[in-house]
């Protein structure tokens, strides 16, 4: 069914229930969740069409509609940031560098195993760090590599997408323009 088949006023109607729900919603909701807010579920065509219909009112405000990895969801714009922060005077947790080399090469070079990062870096990898990024809802087990031991095989999850800001891996920046960035030394994990 397409947005033709709707009247303005059904599809206004549309807009103002799914804007209610995300402006509501702790965490992101998909076109899926979005559909069961409906007894009359509107085919997902007409649910991104509203989408970015909304996306669009919303432009050149302080607050923004993304979609991201998991789903649709209001935030802050960047340039908002800073004067929120003065709100929460609250430092987000710092990883070391030992904890953001690892994140970086599970992101670029995923599935890998522990000894694939090993290799790469140079140096064991602790399993705290490991721990420390599952925790934190970035990385999961995909599955275990078919060679003697099983190792775990390690990717990024959906949360780590939505903690960036980005809908899918091939958003990241290029390696290339990461290679000569050097990260400070940090002694927290």
């Amino acid at each position: 069914m397409s947005d033709a088949k709707y009247t303005d006023r059904e599809l206004a109607h549309i807009r103002m229930v799914v804007e209610t729900a995300l402006l509501t919603a702790q965490d992101p909701l998909s076109v899926n969740t979005l559909k069961r807010l409906f007894a009359d579920e509107p085919p997902a065509t007409v649910l991104n069409d509203q989408l970015e219909a909304l996306q669009g009112e919303w432009s050149g405000r302080g607050v923004e509609l993304v979609r991201l990895a998991s789903g649709w969801r209001f935030r802050a714009r960047l340039e908002m940031q800073p004067h929120l922060d003065r709100l929460q005077p609250e430092k987000p947790p710092r990883y070391s560098r030992a904890v953001m080399e690892t994140l970086a090469i599970v992101a670029y070079r995923q599935p890998v195993t522990r000894g694939d990062i090993e290799e790469i870096r140079g140096v064991t990898v602790s399993s705290a760090i490991i721990q420390t990024l599952k925790e934190r809802g970035w990385l999961e087990v995909l599955g275990h590599k078919d060679v003697p031991g099983r190792p775990e095989l390690l990717g990024t999850t959906p949360q780590f997408l939505d903690d960036l800001g980005l809908s899918r891996l091939s958003e990241l920046p290029p390696l290339a323009e990461l290679q000569g960035l050097v990260l400070p030394e940090s002694t927290a994990e």
